[in-house]
């Protein structure tokens, strides 16, 4: 079995990125399961009712999200009713959506996704490490697979987070820094991990927002606005092989595939 897993997409060039190249991905890797970050996929910031149907219509099957998932209020009006929206699960309870979620495929299996946001030069959410055992309890011998999207800034707190739960989920996959990192591996007790999945959006741009607009706020330290760059895009993530009969991974790809305007 093989999952797709997508880093942060951003703005209108990410979703043409996944508009244009996961229909061919599905095809060549004959994909199960298709998993994307999509807290950036309107306008750069947040996800609103279109580009969330965008997304799904295009073959993702879940969308995670993270520390922009409230940025587009709109999201408000659906989330809720979506259960292939997953927001961090250590958000305090009040808020809706859910941290977690387990989907049925078509071969049977059941695959729970589970969201959390780091802390370290973040908000200060509830514990990341105490939420998602909170939900490894909940959903003990209910999943067959079990996929955490850690949306974090530190590198420390990403590996301790995955070096936690070695073992007890199937992978720890790193989003929000937008850089992909290329310490792709399986841990001692095999766990798959990632620092960073990566961006899907545009390629001639800072995290996905136009340079010379990112320059001068380093520059002058003033207020500046921040729009999507545009130009050539790229699709960025892993591609995660399961053994169905062990229920391990058995191998984490990194794939990266650019196309021009």
């Amino acid at each position: 079995m093989k999952i797709l897993v997508i880093g942060d997409i951003v703005g209108k060039p990410g979703r043409r990125a996944v508009r244009n190249i996961l229909p061919g991905l599905r095809e060549d890797y004959i994909l199960d399961f298709v998993i994307a970050n999509g807290e950036n996929a309107s306008g750069g910031r947040g996800l609103n009712r279109d580009g969330m149907q965008e997304l799904f219509a295009c073959g993702i099957d879940v969308l995670t999200m993270g520390n922009h998932v409230w940025d587009n209020k709109e999201i408000f009006e659906f989330i809720d009713e979506q259960p292939g929206i997953i927001r961090p699960c250590n958000y305090p309870v009040s808020n809706p959506g859910q941290g977690y979620h387990i989907y049925t495929l078509n071969n049977g299996y059941r695959i729970a996704v589970i969201n959390a946001s780091g802390r370290v030069f973040m908000d200060n959410l509830d514990c990341p490490f105490e939420k998602t055992e909170n939900v490894l309890r909940e959903i003990d011998n209910k999943a067959d697979f079990i996929i955490a999207d850690f949306h974090a800034e530190a590198t420390s707190e990403k590996l301790a987070f995955a070096y936690y739960f070695d073992g007890r989920v199937n992978a720890v996959l790193g989003t929000h820094t937008h850089i992909q990192t290329a310490d792709e591996r399986i841990l001692t007790k095999g766990t798959a991990y990632i620092t960073d999945l990566g961006m899907t959006g545009p390629v001639n741009s800072i995290l996905g927002v136009e340079i010379n607009a990112v320059i001068k706020k380093f520059l002058t330290a003033q207020p500046v606005r921040f729009e999507v760059a545009k130009g050539p895009v790229q699709l960025q993530g892993v591609i995660l092989t399961l053994a169905d009969s062990t229920r391990k991974i058995e191998n984490i790809s990194r794939i990266s595939i650019e196309m021009p305007n």
